[in-house]
């Protein structure tokens, strides 16, 4: 039966839990000694000779080396010069499973051809930019409004930070209130006062190096699945300037890394408006991935606003968004005279043609393949199959999904728990953190070495190009690396 969702059945999120703190009490199990160094020399230093040369080339004129988080790979970053459907090629060669599928985005696989002629048109008469109005921003956004319950209107931006960042300004302006609370271990971009609790929560401002402090007097964080740790901070803040918005990622942080209860949603959207703040979703994964009607519409909830990523261009660049109620996106109005008082925000590459074509076909085609399922499928297929080799191998590893985000938790590193009243253990546990962080990146190599590309280690990301032989071939490459961990 067609439900329209990637999600088949919804995480055991107790059991997933126990899981996850049986791991982080365990000595880290990762790839031996021996074997990791074979994976350096016989296959990073011959295999990967040219991607070498030209990461250090790169590091002397691009800091790092590589412009972009993801794109960071333990020993050096590869260079990928193809992407086609459930594949990556690197300058060497060499063939890969890309299971980081841009981050996210791209759910109906890399590269679409069919996408890419369109993109090509596009360029052949209006050109990438102009600065002007094109038809497709139009037909984009009719697009999003038809398929996201709670989108009334749609503002493109360029990126998932810049989205975030209008979020909290259109809500302060609608509420008159002050202050921003987050469920602490989410990523809503880079800018200053979202820059807090990330990762971990509880870790407040700890790893938000460069930013004053006192832009955080207005940004505070709740503990995932914690219905009374809110309230306590909606309560209090009632005397300190009010509440202007809750945000969240609605399947837990990190993209789900801690997963959270089937209603947990619910009584977020109930204390919102017990409080009268809104209730933001940050919905840059699960935005058509999750589903065409996003998280929000599997989980019943209707947010206030809605914050949009990469999937709005449909992997294509200068992608983001802000999606709401009327009443609301009134804020973000353009020109001059509007009679309200407006969100300042803009960018000249927001909505370019080139963007809002890719996104409105990638829409269109991913209603037509029923690609959320699809992608959903070989989640389920992926993730059932490594709790399989985790069982056989006995590992302490934990597999478990929300259909086509899938995550691999060898090492635990976002489970470790951070209790702000005993403040002085703060540093002893980002420091644990960074040494499994270490690990993961080894387990990262090992998977890379055997051609499957991973988020950091320890995340995945399906996409509908992932057929049953794609996902059977990708559980013989991870065995082979089981096969490697300590202890077996």
């Amino acid at each position: 039966m067609s439900t329209g969702f990637a999600i088949t059945q919804y995480p055991d999120v107790k059991g997933v839990y126990k899981q996850l703190h049986d791991l982080i009490r365990q000595p880290i199990r990762s790839i031996k000694k021996n074997e990791m160094e074979k994976y350096l020399q016989e296959y990073f230093e011959k295999k990967c000779s040219k991607s070498k040369t030209m990461i250090a080339e790169a590091s002397e004129y691009i800091p790092g080396g590589v412009q972009h988080n993801l794109a960071f790979n333990y020993p050096f970053p590869l260079v990928f010069t193809k992407a086609s459907g459930a594949h990556l090629y690197d300058l060497d060669g060499n063939k890969y499973i890309d299971f980081l599928q841009a981050g996210g985005p791209t759910v109906l696989g890399s590269n679409p051809s069919n996408i890419r002629k369109k993109v090509v048109q596009l360029l052949e008469t209006t050109g990438p930019v102009t600065g002007l109005f094109h038809e497709y921003e139009l037909r984009l956004a009719e697009k999003i409004v038809e398929h996201m319950p709670s989108v009334q209107m749609f503002r493109m931006l360029g990126s998932g930070t810049e989205a975030c960042m209008a979020s909290i300004r259109v809500a302060r302006l609608a509420t008159k209130k002050k202050n921003i609370v987050k469920m602490g271990g989410a990523y809503h971009g880079w800018s200053d006062q979202l820059a807090y609790g990330l990762r971990l929560p509880g870790t407040r401002h700890f790893e938000s190096h460069g930013i004053p402090k006192h832009v955080f007097k207005y940004t505070q964080e709740f503990y995932p699945n914690d219905l009374n740790a809110l309230e306590r901070t909606l309560k209090r803040n009632r005397w300190r300037g009010g509440t202007a918005a809750v945000i969240l990622e609605p399947i837990g942080p990190e993209s789900g890394t801690r997963p959270i209860d089937m209603d947990f949603n619910k009584g977020v959207r109930e204390l919102c408006d017990k409080y009268g703040a809104l209730m933001i979703f940050d919905e840059v994964v699960t935005a058509f991935r999750i589903g065409l009607s996003g998280a929000q519409g599997y989980y019943g909830v209707s947010p206030d606003l809605t914050v949009f990523g990469k999937v709005v261009a449909g992997g294509y660049p200068s992608a983001g968004g802000l999606g709401g109620k009327k009443e609301y996106m009134k804020y973000l109005s353009a020109g001059l005279q509007t009679g309200v008082k407006k969100a300042l925000i803009g960018g000249t590459m927001a909505a370019n043609p080139l963007s809002s074509a890719a996104g409105y076909y990638t829409l269109l085609e991913i209603e037509k393949q029923k690609a959320c399922e699809k992608a959903g499928r070989a989640g389920d297929r992926i993730t059932a199959g490594l709790q399989k080799l985790i069982k056989k191998y006995n590992l302490p590893f934990v597999a478990f999904n929300q259909g086509s985000i899938c995550h691999l938790e060898t090492v635990g590193t976002m489970l470790l728990e951070i209790d702000i009243k005993k403040f002085w253990k703060i540093k002893s546990t980002i420091k644990e953190a960074h040494t499994r962080k270490k690990a993961m990146e080894e387990m990262g190599a090992a998977y890379m070495a055997e051609g499957i590309v991973t988020l950091a280690g320890s995340r995945l990301y399906t996409s509908a190009a992932d057929t049953d032989a794609v996902i059977d071939d990708a559980l013989k490459r991870f065995e082979r690396v089981f096969q490697k961990v300590e202890g077996v």
